[in-house]
């Protein structure tokens, strides 16, 4: 049985949070003389001098009503990466615990677990990039507090079949955490709906994908309220800034368009799959539930460097388990598709 209480760190429970001039005044009033910020106004914009709400109150509730689920199960963040750092920092003894990766995967788990000091276990994925369901339980011991699943899998771009994760979920008494960052392009797959049957499951979301706005850095993470309260107690106090919480907030009152450019990305997938198996160049394409999708060619590296010099990146793949020879290619838009067949066909 899952206990949050036997995987959170000791000194974390104890943990006093910092309480912010806004975190002492809730409440409506005329004149604000309590966080020392400049009342004249700010450099170029009066709008900017104020600190932003540190616990997001609006924004999480605009979230709450669109994915079904209460604003005290949403943590956000200075992207998801801030996410997968507190996890770690909540969870997980430097020097003692550690942590399941299974390749090949997103590279920032990797990155925070070892920032944080924690030993990382990893279990490569099957060769069609599932998972090896005993041989991750295999993997496990006492010290094992966090399993990175990332679904659709980056760099894949598979969703995980629903089976194992819900086997992870009930054999596993530590944290689960299932990054959604691509779910917007297979929805029927998300595990939102779950977090009440899964006291341990932690779900990542993202502006940056599907919603288009990946410079405003912000994350969203979706779990039990107790584990997002302890999220919250940890994270720096205004670590949202306001100018992202507005932009934010607005787009969120646009979600048909939303839909409409997920809608028209995932024609232009299809239209991708359907067209890139007709290349020489080509030797597989790897089925695909997100925003891109993975190919597989003769000499990466060269075809890379070729689609470099005539403008076009992508991103070589070929270093990373079960991906060799692989390049992996971001849906663009109708022209850079287009471009793109063009120049792989000219090879």
């Amino acid at each position: 049985m899952f206990n949050l209480e036997k995987i959170l760190r000791p000194n974390i429970a104890a943990l006093a949070p910092y309480s912010s001039a806004r975190d002492e005044f809730q409440g409506d009033a005329a004149i604000f003389l309590d966080a020392n910020e400049n009342s004249l106004g700010s450099v170029g914009n009066g709008t900017f001098n104020r600190y932003p709400d540190p616990h997001q109150v609006e924004l999480k509730m605009q979230i709450a009503k669109i994915k079904g689920v209460n604003p005290d199960q949403i943590f956000l963040g200075n992207g998801s990466d801030e996410a997968i750092d507190l996890l770690f920092r909540a969870f997980c003894t430097p020097g003692k615990d550690n942590t399941v990766l299974l390749p090949p995967t997103y590279g920032m788990y990797q990155v925070c677990a070892e920032i944080n000091d924690i030993k990382i276990q990893k279990v490569n994925l099957t060769p069609d990039f599932q998972i090896d369901i005993d041989a991750v339980l295999a993997k496990i011991n006492a010290e094992t507090k966090i399993l990175w699943i990332c679904s659709p899998n980056n760099p894949t771009g598979n969703a995980i079949e629903l089976k194992s994760i819900e086997a992870l979920l009930a054999k596993f008494e530590g944290i689960v955490v299932v990054d959604e960052a691509y779910i917007d392009f297979c929805p029927e797959k998300t595990l939102l709906p779950r977090l009440a049957e899964f006291e341990n499951l932690v779900v990542l979301q993202t502006f940056s994908k599907a919603w288009g706005l990946a410079n405003l850095r912000l994350g969203l993470a979706y779990a039990s309220p107790e584990i997002i309260s302890i999220l919250s107690k940890i994270k720096y106090p205004y670590n949202v800034n306001g100018s992202t919480q507005a932009l934010a907030s607005e787009a969120l009152k646009q979600e048909a368009q939303k839909n409409k450019m997920v809608d028209t990305l995932m024609q232009e997938r299809a239209l991708l799959l359907q067209e890139l198996p007709k290349l020489a160049v080509v030797k597989k394409v790897y089925p695909t539930d997100a925003n891109f999708v993975m190919i597989k060619v003769e000499e990466a590296r060269k075809i890379y460097e070729y689609l470099v010099a005539n403008k076009i990146v992508v991103r070589d793949r070929s270093t990373q388990p079960l991906c060799e020879g692989c390049l992996r290619i971001t849906i663009g838009t109708v022209e850079e598709n287009r471009e793109l067949v063009r120049l792989l066909g000219a090879v």
